[in-house]
C-alpha cells in the first residue's frame, strides 16, 4: 500500500510538470490583505453577496472591496460559518451563535449557546454548521445541537465517539461517527444507516446525490455508492489517483461537476462523471497546497479556505490563463494554429503543443531566438525569426531566407508563388518553385526597418515606422527597385503605431486614432468609429490585427481589448469591448498578440504565457453598489460611525464625512470602479476611480444627498446607493438666533432711526446756527464796511479839513508875509508918519484873534482833542505855548512858524526852547517828535 502511494505521488507530481494547463483565473488573497491569521477553516456566502471566512483570529468579511475582521468574543479560533438569510451563524470554542449587521453597518454578535443556556461539553469547538428548513445544526466533535429557529429551542444529540461531520443530501441529514459508521436523523432521532467496515476507520468527507445513488467520499480511499443497501465503489478514471491523496473536503458544483480540496496536494476539479479536468497546486500559483473548506458563491467562484491564506478561483470566467510558471515558454509574441497544432513564438524560440491538449510545449529545434511573427499563407506556416524567415512544418524548421530581422510576411497581390516580407533594412520577396519557398529578391533603394507595411496597387506601397512615420513607395514594374519615396504628411509618426489592411482598407493607427487611407486622394483620413477603439486617455498603443478569416480588427487600450466586426443589418461596424485592463493582461506594448484558435477561443499572448479569451462566455452583468459605512468626524476629533439605515441630521461642527461603498464582484480580471457625487455640494458625477470611498471636509449647512454608482468592466450599474442627510446650521444661524437677530436688528433700526431723528434735528439746529452766525458775520460784515465807508468818509473828512487847515495855515503864513513885507517897505518910505497908520492896520491883521480862532477851529477838526490832551499833560502851558503845539504838530519850521505868530525866526526858537523847559522835556527827545508822537 505504502508503495502504491508513493508511486501514484510520483505520477502526479511528474504530470503536472509534463501537463501544460489553462487555468481559470485564481485571485489570492494573503494574510496581509485581509488582515488576520494565515489560517482559514471555512467560507460562506450572505444574501448580500459579501463573503465569510472562518479565521483563526475570527470572522472575516469581504464586500468586494475591503476586508474586515470582527474577532471572536472570547478570542478563539472560529471553526466554523454559514450565512443563513440576513444572519451569519458562526461557531467556536465553546460558544455558537450569529452575527448581524448594525444601523451602522457592521455586525454585531449575539451568542445563541449563552442566551438558551445550553450545557456545553469541557473544551468543545464547532467544526460545522447545516441548515435545514427552520433549523440550525451546529456539529462539535460530540454533539450535533439542532436549533429550532421558531421556538427558539434546543434538541442535543449525543455520540460516544468522535462525530466527523454532518452532511445534507436531499434535505437528509447525515453525519458519520467514527468507529460507528453512517447515521442519518429522522424525527429527530439518529437512525444508523451503514456500519460497512470501511466506514469504521475511514473518515467521510462528504456525501452527494449521484443519480439517485448516495455518493461517498473518504479521506483516503476515494468515492463509494450506496445503493438498495449495498456499497460500491465509484469506479472513475481518476480512481486511483484519488485514492493516493489525503481528501480534507469536497464541493459538488452547480454544473454538478466535484472540486476536492486536499492536504497537501491542492485542489482536484473533477467533471461529473469523475475524470480529472485539472489540479492546482501551490506551484501553479494556489497560496497553499492544505484545502481546508471549499464554497461555490452565487456567481460559480469558488473559494478556497487555506492552510495560508484565501483564495477565489473563478470558474465561470470567460478567461482562461496559461503560466508559464517556470519560463520555458518566454514572452509571447505571436501564436497561430496549424494542421492540429499550437504554435507560440516567444523571445525565446517557437514552440508547439497539440490543440485541446494539455500536453507541455516543446521547442522546434533551430528556432532559438525571438520569433516576430507567424503568418499562415496557401497552407504554408511561416516564421517570422530574427535569424531570418523559416518555413513551419510539424515539429521542423527550415530556414528559406536568411535575412536578418523577419517582422512580417504578407501575400503579394493575387500571386500565390509570391510573398513579400518586411524585415530590419527594407522589404524582401520569397517565391515558391517547385513547390519550394526561397529567397528571390531586395527591393533596392529603400533600407528602412518595415515592421508594418501594406501594398497599395501594383506599383506602390506604404511602410510605418514608428520614430519616422509613414512612406509612400513607388516601384517598378517587376518590383526590383524602388524608383521614389515620399513621406505621407497627413499623419504623424507616433509610438506603437500600425499598418494593417482590413476589409481591403489601409488603416493607420496611433495616439491621435485610426486613419483610412483614400486611394484616390494618396492621403488618410481619420475614422471617427475606428478611433473609438482608443477612448480618450487609455491609448496604449495602435497595435491593431487583423483577423481577415473571421472578419475582426483587434485594437489594445488602457481598459479594454476591443474588436471590430462587420454589423448584421448595416455596412456599419460594430466595436465590442473586453474589459481586460491593461494592468491585469501582463502584454508587451506595442507588441500585442492575439490570434484565432476555435468556436469564438481566442488566444491573448502575455509576459508569461497567454491567455485564452473565449467570446461565447462572455458574462458583462451589471453589479450593484451598496454604501457599506458612514464615518463622521470631527477635525482632531473623535469619529462615529453613522446609522446608514435612514437619513441623519448632524451638528454643525460635525461636517466631515466619510462615505465608503462596495461592489459584490469578485472576477480577478473584471476592474470595479467608482463614481459618487453628493448634490448640494457637488452635483455632477466624479471621475472613474477604483477607490471604494469618498470624503468631504468642512461641508456647509444645509441638506445633501450622496449617491454612488459602480462600473463593472464596462456595464454601469443600473442602481445608485442613495444617501439623504442634512448639516445643521451653526448656533448663530440658529431659528433662535435668526428670531434674536431679527428683532436686534429691529432694536437697532429704531435706534437708528432716533439717532439719525437726533442727528438730523442737530444738524438742522447747526445748520440755523451756523446761518444766524453766517446772517450775523454778514450782518457785521455789512456794519464793518459801514464802518469802514464812515471810517473812509471821516478820513475823507478829516484830509479835507487837514486839507482846509493846511490851505488856511498856508493862506494865514502868505497873508502875514505879504503883509510884513508890505510893513518893511513901508517903513523904508520917507514919510514915516504918512504910513504910520496904514502900518498899525497891517499890524491888526497880522495879529488879528480872528485869525486864529479860524485856525484853531480847523485845527481841532483835524485833530481832535490834541490841544486838550497837551493842556491835560502839561497845565502850566499858556494859550501861546499851545498855539506854537498846532503849528509843531503840523509840522512847521521855525520860518514858517515866525509871520503866523508875526514874530522872528529866531523868537520862535526862543520860545521853542522854553516850551521845551515847561514840558519838562529830555534833552535826548526832541520837542517836534514828542508833539508829533501824542
Amino acid at each position: 500500500m505504502k508503495i502504491k502511494t508513493v508511486i501514484l505521488y510520483i505520477q502526479l507530481l511528474f504530470s503536472s510538470i509534463l501537463v501544460a494547463q489553462e487555468l481559470p483565473p485564481l485571485t489570492i488573497y494573503q494574510p496581509q490583505q485581509y488582515g488576520a491569521e494565515n489560517q482559514n477553516w471555512s467560507v460562506s456566502q450572505s444574501d448580500e453577496q459579501y463573503i465569510y471566512v472562518a479565521n483563526n483570529q475570527g470572522l472575516l468579511e469581504f464586500n468586494g472591496a475591503d476586508w474586515q475582521l470582527y474577532p471572536t468574543p472570547n478570542q478563539s479560533v472560529l471553526r466554523s460559518v454559514k450565512a443563513i438569510g440576513d444572519l451569519i451563524y458562526t461557531g467556536f470554542y465553546m460558544n455558537f451563535g450569529y452575527w448581524e449587521r448594525n444601523e451602522f453597518g457592521s455586525l454585531d454578535y449575539t451568542s445563541i449557546s449563552d442566551e438558551s443556556d445550553v450545557p456545553l461539553i469541557e473544551d468543545e469547538q464547532f467544526w460545522n454548521i447545516l441548515s435545514l428548513d427552520h433549523f440550525v445544526l451546529f456539529q462539535s466533535l460530540n454533539r450535533i445541537y439542532i436549533y429550532d429557529l421558531e421556538k427558539r429551542s434546543f434538541k442535543i444529540i449525543n455520540s460516544q465517539s468522535t462525530i466527523t461531520k454532518i452532511f445534507s443530501v436531499d434535505d437528509i441529514i447525515y453525519y458519520h461517527v467514527y468507529g460507528e459508521g453512517i447515521y442519518k436523523i429522522e424525527s429527530g432521532q439518529s437512525v444508523l444507516l451503514i456500519d460497512d467496515a470501511i466506514f469504521l476507520t475511514n473518515i467521510i468527507v462528504n456525501m452527494f446525490n449521484l443519480h439517485g445513488d448516495l455518493l461517498i467520499q473518504t479521506q483516503e480511499q476515494g468515492f463509494y455508492k450506496w445503493k438498495d443497501g449495498r456499497l460500491s465503489d465509484w469506479d472513475i478514471s481518476a480512481r486511483n489517483t484519488i485514492e493516493s491523496l489525503s481528501v480534507y473536503n469536497s464541493i459538488r458544483l452547480q454544473n454538478g461537476d466535484f472540486i476536492l480540496g486536499t492536504i497537501s496536494n491542492g485542489m482536484v476539479y473533477l467533471d461529473q462523471s469523475g475524470a480529472i479536468v485539472y489540479t492546482i497546486d501551490q506551484a501553479d500559483g494556489l497560496s497553499n497546497n492544505t484545502v481546508l473548506g471549499l464554497f461555490e458563491d452565487s456567481n460559480n467562484n469558488v473559494w478556497l479556505a487555506l492552510d495560508n491564506g484565501i483564495n477565489c478561483l473563478n470558474l465561470k470566467s470567460a478567461l482562461s490563463i496559461y503560466n508559464d510558471k517556470n519560463g520555458d515558454l518566454g514572452t509571447v509574441y505571436t501564436s497561430t494554429r496549424f494542421d492540429g497544432n499550437l504554435y507560440l513564438g516567444t523571445n525565446q524560440g517557437l514552440f508547439y503543443k497539440a490543440l485541446d491538449s494539455n500536453d507541455r510545449f516543446k521547442f522546434i529545434e533551430g528556432t532559438k531566438g525571438q520569433v516576430w511573427s507567424l503568418k499562415r499563407i496557401d497552407h504554408t506556416l511561416f516564421c517570422g525569426h530574427n535569424l531570418g524567415t523559416f518555413v513551419i512544418k510539424g515539429d521542423t524548421a527550415k530556414l528559406v531566407a536568411s535575412i536578418p530581422g523577419t517582422w512580417d510576411v504578407q501575400t503579394f497581390l493575387d500571386d500565390d508563388n509570391l510573398v513579400i516580407q518586411g524585415n530590419y533594412n527594407g522589404l524582401h520577396f520569397l517565391q515558391k518553385q517547385n513547390g519550394q519557398w526561397s529567397y528571390k529578391n531586395k527591393l533596392e533603394g529603400f533600407n528602412i526597418s518595415s515592421k508594418h507595411f501594406a501594398i497599395v496597387d501594383a506599383h506602390k506601397l506604404l511602410v510605418s515606422h514608428e520614430y519616422k512615420g509613414v512612406f509612400e513607395i513607388s516601384t517598378n514594374d517587376d518590383w526590383t527597385e524602388i524608383l521614389s519615396v515620399e513621406k505621407d504628411t497627413s499623419v504623424e509618426k507616433g509610438f506603437g503605431s500600425s499598418l494593417v489592411t482590413y476589409m481591403d482598407k489601409i488603416l493607420y493607427a496611433y495616439e491621435k486614432g485610426v486613419f483610412v487611407y483614400d486611394n484616390q486622394k494618396e492621403k488618410f483620413k481619420r475614422d471617427s468609429l475606428l478611433s473609438t477603439i482608443f477612448p480618450s486617455g487609455e491609448y496604449i498603443s495602435g497595435k491593431l490585427i487583423s483577423d481577415g478569416q473571421h472578419d475582426k480588427l483587434w485594437g489594445f487600450s488602457g481598459k479594454n481589448i476591443s474588436y471590430v466586426s462587420p454589423g448584421k443589418f448595416s455596412e456599419k461596424p460594430v466595436i465590442t469591448r473586453i474589459p481586460l485592463p491593461k494592468s491585469l493582461r501582463n502584454d508587451m506594448t506595442g507588441y500585442e498578440t492575439i490570434s484565432y484558435l476555435s468556436e469564438d477561443k481566442y488566444l491573448f499572448g502575455t509576459s508569461s504565457g497567454y491567455i485564452i479569451l473565449d467570446l461565447r462566455k462572455m458574462d458583462l452583468k451589471s453589479y450593484d453598489v451598496d454604501i457599506t459605512g458612514i464615518t463622521n468626524y470631527a477635525i482632531n476629533g473623535d469619529a462615529f460611525s453613522v446609522d446608514i439605515t435612514k437619513p441623519s441630521r448632524f451638528t454643525n461642527n460635525e461636517n466631515n464625512l466619510e462615505f465608503h461603498y462596495s461592489v459584490a464582484q469578485y472576477n480577478k480580471y473584471l476592474e470595479s470602479e467608482y463614481q459618487y457625487k453628493l448634490i448640494g455640494y457637488y452635483d455632477e458625477w466624479s471621475s472613474w476611480s477604483s477607490q471604494p470611498s469618498a470624503s468631504f471636509k468642512n461641508l456647509p449647512h444645509g441638506s445633501y444627498v450622496f449617491k454612488a454608482r459602480s462600473k463593472v468592466g464596462n456595464n454601469v450599474s443600473h442602481t445608485q446607493a442613495v444617501y439623504h442627510f442634512e448639516i445643521a446650521k451653526p448656533w448663530y444661524l440658529s431659528n433662535i438666533m435668526v428670531a434674536v437677530y431679527l428683532l436686534l436688528l429691529i432694536v437697532l433700526a429704531v435706534m437708528i432711526h432716533y439717532l439719525y431723528k437726533r442727528y438730523y434735528k442737530k444738524q438742522r439746529e447747526k445748520l440755523m446756527l451756523k446761518n444766524k452766525r453766517d446772517l450775523e458775520l454778514k450782518e457785521l460784515e455789512v456794519e464793518q464796511q459801514l464802518m469802514q465807508l464812515k471810517n473812509e468818509k471821516l478820513k475823507q473828512d478829516v484830509e479835507n479839513k487837514s486839507r482846509e487847515l493846511a490851505i488856511s495855515t498856508m493862506s494865514l503864513i502868505k497873508k502875514n508875509e505879504f503883509l510884513s513885507q508890505i510893513k518893511d517897505e513901508l517903513k523904508n518910505t520917507d514919510n514915516l508918519k504918512s504910513v504910520k497908520p496904514v502900518i498899525k492896520i497891517i499890524d491888526k491883521n497880522i495879529n488879528t484873534t480872528d485869525d486864529w480862532k479860524f485856525f484853531q477851529e480847523a485845527f481841532n477838526n483835524a485833530d481832535k482833542d490834541f490841544l486838550k490832551k497837551v493842556k491835560s499833560k502839561h497845565p502850566k502851558l499858556t494859550p501861546d505855548d499851545l498855539k506854537l503845539c498846532a503849528y509843531l504838530r503840523l509840522n512847521l519850521s521855525s520860518k514858517e512858524i515866525a509871520p503866523l505868530l508875526n514874530i522872528s525866526p529866531r523868537s520862535v526858537e526862543v520860545k521853542r526852547y522854553r516850551l521845551r523847559k515847561k514840558m519838562e522835556l529830555p534833552h535826548e527827545t526832541g520837542l517836534t517828535n514828542y508833539i508829533l508822537e501824542l
